[in-house]
């Protein structure tokens, strides 16, 4: 199985800003735990503070992967054309965020990738990816 995950803007920053929000761990310690866990899944990781790279990948790994998490951070709430690539594409994709969206700013709760996604996943920190992770092996 093909897992990739992609990350938007500000997640490369995750263990050193907003601790309270995003916790201390660096989502690079994160992920090499994540593939010592499933060794089984072979993973792919792309994190990119750009828009266009975003879709750019989504449509590179689009029809050759078994499944997408993406965490497109704030892009989330502004950006159709992230939308419109997760629709476009035929790998599944579950939209994943670290903090509970719904309990911020009411900005974060308009996501333009929900409605094109297999799930969204929201609040339960760094675990919110092993939770996607978890659904794809059903």
């Amino acid at each position: 199985m093909k897992i990739a995950i992609i990350n938007g803007p500000n997640i490369n920053l995750v263990g050193t800003r907003e601790s309270e929000i995003y916790g201390k761990q660096s989502f690079d310690v994160f992920y090499h735990s994540l593939k010592n866990k499933y060794p089984e899944i072979i993973f792919s990781h792309f994190q990119s503070n750009i828009e266009g790279e975003i879709i750019d990948k989504l449509q590179e790994i689009g029809y050759s992967f078994d499944g997408i998490i993406l965490n497109a951070a704030a892009y989330t709430h502004t950006s159709v054309g992230i939308g419109d690539a997760v629709k476009a594409i035929k790998t599944p994709v579950i939209e994943v965020h670290i903090s509970n969206v719904w309990a911020r700013e009411e900005f974060r709760h308009k996501s333009y990738i929900s409605s094109h996604a297999k799930g969204v996943i929201a609040g339960f920190g760094l675990q919110s990816y092993e939770l996607a992770v978890k659904s794809f092996l059903g």
